[in-house]
């Protein structure tokens, strides 16, 4: 197996046990993207030099003997284009911030240098991690979408370019193109990770997200990531938890498999995958039981939108007045939307919201988990749009963490996924679950340029 087909937890294991350098993992992902980034183009940003400089520094680290590696040794990583990076820069997928270099990094990128992981660069996002598509292509398949707002993150993992990276959800900019692009997506619940040093698309919603090719490796990840900080209120003080220990046992769950809305909405493929993918589940298994959406559904999706678009209009403002020309269609009529929302609507829907949230909280009592489709539809053929979040805005809108599993493929050769949802602060559990559930839906398929060929 070539090192860049290596997943976070076996570059791990390679480097602390010496049988290869931090030099040659990260030398060996520089040129699988240099061989697909003209096809593909994920990167927004490359940095060779500083990611080899950080190489050699875990390297001689770990030559003198003075350290052991981080958690995340030399692991290489893309962080999606709106996560400051001191020196490098952040514009957001934006003529608006074109020259804006950060004086400091994010938080969750503190924390992965400490952990000693590698950034290669910044991945392409859909402008201000809105709807206006960047320039990437899916993985599988280039004449449709990767999804968004992270697109990059998810085809760069998807096709062996980074190991993991980082994206946000505000709506379903994580699950959307992880299951796009036939990878693992994990939403944790909101304010377990600090946005401090993230672009704002909603504060009411912005998550901090991981794209992984395993569920372990998206732990391994949120274990460094996850915790209160004193620069985002949002984050709140609570036990250390070790989310990749957990999630390497656990019985057979029990799901709460959510019919209604969802499955109504898939197109033919989606739902002929829902219902194999049930069966392999519940083969291994897996208790299934059908549970319904309360009354207070129907307003999500339109609740979610009007806190997004007042939240998203807000923060643009003042910028949006001078120079409203420099916006991409989408995301400027995002803005002038949430203008043209009254105080009052925006108010009484944020005071409307925790009862929302409490009725939403009653389905998963019982369950250890949530099951719907991840997508209705493989991803839409085109790329003038990032696709449908309908399925994932609801656990946005409530705060609740999620994971997009692989599941099997369309008859177009595209892949298709299951959403597992779980309450607040219950990663620990999901992530358990999702464990499980990976292992018994075995997706192993990898798209075409899955190959030493390539780099």
């Amino acid at each position: 197996m070539e090192l860049w087909q290596l997943g976070v937890g076996d570059i791990v294991g390679l480097v602390t046990g010496g049988q290869v350098s931090p030099v040659e993992v990260v030398r060996a992902l520089l040129r699988r993207i240099e061989s697909l980034e003209p096809d593909v183009q994920a990167w927004a940003a490359l940095d060779p030099e500083g990611a080899l400089a950080d190489a050699e520094r875990v390297a001689a680290g770990r030559t003198r003997g003075a350290t052991q590696p981080g958690s995340l040794a030399s692991v290489p990583f893309g962080v999606k284009d709106i996560f400051w990076t001191k020196g490098l820069r952040t514009a957001a997928g934006s003529r608006v911030l074109a020259d804006f270099v950060p004086q400091e990094d994010a938080t969750t990128v503190k924390r992965l240098r400490r952990a000693d992981a590698v950034i290669l660069g910044k991945l392409h996002t859909a402008e201000f991690a809105g709807a206006d598509p960047p320039p990437t292509r899916n993985a599988w398949n280039p004449e449709h979408t990767p999804g968004g707002s992270s697109s990059g993150s998810a085809v760069a993992v998807a096709t062996g370019m980074v190991p993991a990276a980082l994206g946000t959800q505000t709506g379903g900019s994580v699950l959307r193109p992880a299951a796009y692009n036939g990878v693992v997506g994990l939403k944790p619940s909101y304010g377990l990770v600090s946005c401090f040093g993230v672009i704002p698309a909603a504060w009411s919603f912005d998550t901090v997200g991981v794209f992984a090719r395993s569920v372990q490796d998206a732990a391994l990840v949120l274990d460094v990531l996850a915790g209160y900080d004193a620069n985002d209120p949002v984050t709140v003080r609570r036990p250390r938890v070790r989310y990749s220990r957990d999630a390497l046992d656990g019985a057979p769950p029990r799901l709460g498999v959510v019919r209604d809305f969802f499955w109504e909405r898939c197109d033919a493929s989606a739902r002929r995958e829902m219902e194999q993918a049930t069966a392999r589940l519940s083969r291994a298994g897996a208790t299934l039981e059908e549970v319904r959406l309360p009354a207070c559904f129907s307003r999500i999706h339109a609740e979610h939108r009007l806190i997004n678009d007042s939240e998203i209009a807000a923060y643009h403002e003042e910028q949006f007045a001078k120079s409203d020309d420099l916006y991409g269609p989408k995301i400027a009529g995002r803005v002038r939307a949430g203008l043209s929302h009254p105080a009052t609507a925006y108010a009484r829907a944020l005071r409307e919201r925790p009862a929302v949230i409490a009725e939403m909280l009653k389905l998963t009592t019982g369950v250890d988990a949530l099951l719907t489709p991840a997508t209705p539809t493989p991803a839409p053929q085109g790329r003038s749009s990032t696709g449908d979040p309908a399925f994932q805005t609801p656990w946005s809108y409530c705060g609740f963490p999620s994971v997009a599993l692989p599941s099997g493929t369309s008859e177009s050769g595209l892949p298709l996924g299951v959403q597992l949802v779980a309450a607040r602060w219950s990663d620990r559990r999901l992530l358990r679950v999702a464990r499980w559930c990976e292992a018994a839906l075995d997706f192993r398929s990898r798209p075409p340029c899955w190959s030493a060929a390539y780099g």
